[in-house]
């Protein structure tokens, strides 16, 4: 298969300097605020976005460390399959948070629910649909223990360079 490569189409801003103590999800980080400033070239790409409430961020995570194919989550003193995990270091770092539009002014987004590091190369940005996004969840594996710890869980610095 062909090497696939991306380039940037923004930045994304947030209160968030390092990695230890960012909060590891948008849920355990409402009301954070931050910001998407897209390079000048997409923002005619913003057309009709101000009508959504949520969107999508895609994004590289820039300072983490190649993964294991098994490592230990934030969330677990167990190991699990990389696959099984939502942590920073994978095979490909490619980060998906879900976070609330505040406006949208000329090319930068205002968000708020934020849980990624300043200076993060953005990929792309994909409108939030309950109607297409939300499912009914049966099962959540390891998690299903030990999701009560997300609100006081913060990034540790283990999966960075």
């Amino acid at each position: 298969m062909n090497k696939i490569n991306y380039q940037p189409i923004g930045i994304i801003r947030s209160p968030f300097k390092e990695p230890k103590g960012t909060p590891i999800q948008p849920t355990a980080s409402v009301d954070n605020e931050g910001r998407v400033e897209l390079f000048p070239e997409f923002t005619d790409g913003l057309q009709d976005l101000e009508y959504f409430s949520h969107i999508f961020l895609i994004y590289h995570f820039h300072l983490s460390k190649k993964a294991p194919l098994k490592l230990k989550p934030f969330m677990d003193d167990k190991e699990h399959g990389i696959f099984s995990i939502r942590a920073p270091s994978r095979p490909n770092p490619i980060g998906i948070s879900i976070v609330r539009i505040d406006k949208i002014e000329d090319n930068i987004i205002y968000i708020k629910d934020i849980d990624i590091l300043d200076g993060t190369p953005l990929l792309d940005i994909k409108p939030y649909v309950a109607e297409f996004d939300i499912r009914h969840v049966t099962k959540n594996g390891w998690l299903r223990q030990n999701v009560h710890k997300l609100g006081n869980t913060k990034d540790d610095e283990r999966f960075i360079k």
